[in-house]
């Protein structure tokens, strides 16, 4: 790889150090796996590439640019190729990702979110990167601050945090070096060493509110404060959570009590959405009313997110709500050479035999071996139904109940609950 700082200045050492500081802070020194970065082209994720480039000289670490076209702009083909010249010139790995499809005709700058971490986080994964970077700065900040204040429902920039892609991201931090960092500063540095960067039309677009707040914030006004809610006592929380084998969450109820609100409420919220596997969260207010009622001393039977929670004296359990297994929500999925698959948002299942099915539990338990329908009757009635049976020429299994199972299922709510709520707070 060319050595960037022959040639200039590196931008980290214009930015004090801040972002090299992050970038030693959340990154391994000796791992074999690339180091994914989000390259759009523009101003922010340039730098964020040679910054990085530079890091990853110094301490042996391979880096892929990864540059998506949305198909929003005309222009989009031919910055993605700009992209793939820029990126190799400067010593990176590419490769060009497509969304492609229909665009919603509404919420559009939502979807397009979605899609970008759906589409980087499996990327990163195939390439065999744990962590991707975005070049998201302190101006991105006070954005999505004024936006949440005028109503959008946009979360505030984390330097790392879990991929919110599900199940592509998967295993899948993102990490944001820069957040402390300036959008002038950068651009500073970019001009006054003849970089040239990738302005998207769609920046200045006021029919987007993301445009809206950084006209107004250019226009003096003030981006609200940051709240005092931390993830540390979230994720100590998280810490304390126990999974069964079939991918049952279970918290004592006294440590629920014992946490600030906001800590509590953050768990709850996320071990709704990782114990039924889904990607979209509850609405603020219906998982604030679950977490007050777990935090009292009554009884609670809820459903929330997908999720059903059961919460007795002394302990409270989230697992799948069986209501969509019964409204046929799980489809089939036919297993190929060469790709797993993960079912239902809860279980990753490794590279099987071909023609062999995975599909729901419902209606196959009756073909189960002996041994496994004697393991069925000790499971909980609620939780048998979006159980994942293989169903195929050798007739039907269903791995967790087997006591020797020809695949190794992985369940994954508490890995993907220790993740998000920030127990996991570097590359590994």
């Amino acid at each position: 790889m060319r050595g960037l700082t022959t040639r200039r200045q590196s931008p980290s050492a214009v930015f004090d150090g801040r972002v090299d500081e992050a970038l030693d802070r959340r990154l391994s020194t000796t791992s074999p796996s690339p180091v994914a970065v989000a390259f759009s082209g523009g101003g922010d994720s340039l730098a964020l590439l040679l910054t990085t480039l530079d890091w990853a000289e110094r301490h042996g670490r391979r880096v892929l640019a990864l540059s998506l076209d949305h198909g929003l702009q005309p222009q989009s083909a031919a910055w993605t190729q700009a992209c793939s010249e820029r990126a190799l010139k400067a010593g990176a790995a590419f490769r060009a990702l497509t969304w492609d499809g229909p665009k919603p005709p509404s919420g559009l700058p939502a979807a397009a979110r979605g899609a970008r971490h759906a589409l980087l986080a499996e990327a990163a994964r195939e390439a065999g990167a744990s962590v991707l970077l975005m070049g998201h700065t302190a101006d991105d900040i006070a954005e999505a601050r004024l936006m949440r204040e005028r109503g959008a429902r946009l979360g505030e920039p984390q330097e790392w945090s879990a991929s919110p892609a599900w199940p592509q991201g998967r295993g899948v931090f993102v990490l944001r070096p820069m957040l402390s960092v300036r959008r002038a500063e950068i651009r500073d540095w970019l001009a006054a060493h003849g970089e040239a960067w990738i302005d998207d039309p769609a920046n200045d677009d006021l029919h987007y509110a993301r445009s809206r707040a950084r006209r107004a914030l250019a226009a003096g006004a003030t981006a609200p404060a940051a709240g005092a809610f931390s993830l540390h006592d979230a994720a100590a929380l998280a810490e304390l959570c126990t999974s069964s084998p079939l991918g049952e969450l279970s918290i004592p109820r006294l440590a629920l009590r014992s946490a600030p609100f906001e800590a509590a409420h953050a768990f709850v919220a996320a071990a709704c959405l990782c114990a039924a596997g889904g990607a979209a969260p509850a609405r603020r207010e219906r998982s604030e009313r679950l977490t007050h009622a777990l935090l009292g001393e009554a009884p609670v039977r809820a459903t929330l997110a997908g999720a059903r929670c059961v919460a007795g004296a002394e302990v409270a359990r989230f697992s799948r709500e069986p209501g969509e297994t019964a409204r046929g929500g799980l489809a089939p999925i036919g297993l190929t050479a060469g790709a797993g698959v993960v079912w239902d948002g809860r279980y990753e299942i490794p590279v099987s035999s071909p023609g062999m099915t995975v599909r729901s539990l419902v209606g196959l338990a009756a073909s189960l071996p002996n041994a496994e329908r004697r393991a069925l009757a000790r499971v909980p009635a609620s939780l048998r139904g979006a159980l994942p049976a293989l169903h195929g020429p050798q007739g039907v299994s269903c791995p967790l109940l087997a006591a020797e199972p020809a695949v190794e299922v992985q369940t994954l709510a508490l890995t993907r609950l220790q993740a998000a709520l920030g127990a996991v707070q570097g590359e590994v």
